[in-house]
């Protein structure tokens, strides 16, 4: 008869487990982030960066995995990242911020040997710094254009010595040190971030915030000229709408000639216009009142129109941008939520 085991748990695994959830439980967004490669004095410098922004917490991976499962809610899809040597951060910040703080703290490091290359590896045209000797027969040994002039080794122009993916040899690695050439960047690699119910991986977070906020601008600019031509008043709108029906409204009153006290300024003016036109295509002076000989016909006055210029227009929207600032300053927090949510 076969005796049945129950596995036991350590008591110190079951309290660094409950520490792993009060962890998750505390912070608005959780993720995942790669420390393999960082050098401890490194990653302890990267913990102060972040401190008051997003903490970091490490463990053995299984205890991990437990933890995240235990909270559940969903936090638990990230357990797929935890392989490798991996931790845990948290922060009351939204994801896309995070992902731009960690990418910002990236530093250029050397590659050793063995490594592979994240990306292609060149060494750049220019003199080396190193006295003619051995060194040139390693350059050109790992591929790069070199040769002896004027009393320095010099790389004749841009040469990749090594793709992305590929492994670095001990000649490279060697090769690299020697010119200083840290190709790859070292700091936290986000694996994925879970915040408000949605996971978020890297390609996701990776948005170019200005092109981003230029979109927004663009299309709110899009919706408000579709709601000023359908003529449909908005809080944004209507000013430029009234703007606009009393522009047409006094084009109206011009053309009727009709004696409004807004009016009035603009006929008058209009018929002078008319008037100096005329005695201008009279040649004999003496035919003309005094007050009238001798003089060029004025331009007509400029009419407002239904139709305003692209001028006029960007004046409204101006107007109207600085009537949004003055709403928002009275309690608008949406640009404040728009800058908070790519930190």
């Amino acid at each position: 008869m076969s005796v049945r085991k129950t596995e036991t748990i350590p008591q110190w695994k079951r309290e660094e487990v409950d520490e792993l959830v009060d962890f998750i439980e505390s912070f608005e967004s959780v993720g995942v982030v790669g420390v393999a490669g960082i050098p401890s004095r490194q990653l302890q410098a990267m913990r102060r960066e972040l401190h008051g922004s997003a903490d970091l917490r490490m463990s053995r991976n299984t205890l991990t995995v437990r933890a995240l499962e235990e909270v559940d809610e969903g936090v638990e899809q990230l357990t797929q990242y935890v392989a490798g040597q991996v931790a845990l951060i948290g922060t009351n910040d939204n994801p896309f911020g995070l992902f731009q703080e960690l990418e910002a703290s990236k530093t250029p490091a050397p590659i050793n040997a063995g490594e592979v290359a994240p990306n292609d590896v060149v060494i750049p045209e220019g003199d080396t710094g190193v006295d003619p000797g051995p060194f040139v027969g390693e350059l050109q040994t790992v591929g790069a254009n070199a040769r002896i002039m004027e009393g320095s080794i010099k790389v004749t122009e841009d040469s990749k010595v090594l793709e992305e993916g590929e492994v670095v040899s001990d000649d490279l690695a060697n090769v690299l040190t020697e010119l200083g050439i840290e190709p790859k960047e070292v700091g936290l690699d986000l694996k994925g971030v879970f915040s408000e119910g949605v996971l978020f991986e890297p390609d996701e977070l990776a948005i170019d915030v200005d092109e981003y906020a230029a979109d927004i601008q663009s299309a709110a600019a899009a919706a408000r000229n579709l709601s000023v031509n359908a003529e449909y008043p908005t809080d944004r709108t209507a000013g430029t709408l009234l703007a606009k029906a009393a522009g047409n409204a006094k084009s109206v009153g011009l053309f009727a000639e009709i004696e409004s006290p807004d009016v009035v300024p603009d006929l008058v003016g209009k018929a002078d216009a008319q008037l100096r036109a005329l005695a201008a295509q009279i040649d004999d002076d003496e035919a003309l009142p005094e007050e009238l000989q001798g003089v060029d016909a004025a331009p007509a006055p400029e009419t407002e129109t239904a139709e305003t210029t692209e001028e006029e227009q960007a004046d409204e929207e101006e107007d109207a941008e600085e009537a949004d600032d003055d709403a928002d300053d009275d309690g608008d927090d949406g640009g404040e939520g728009l800058g908070e949510m790519f930190g």
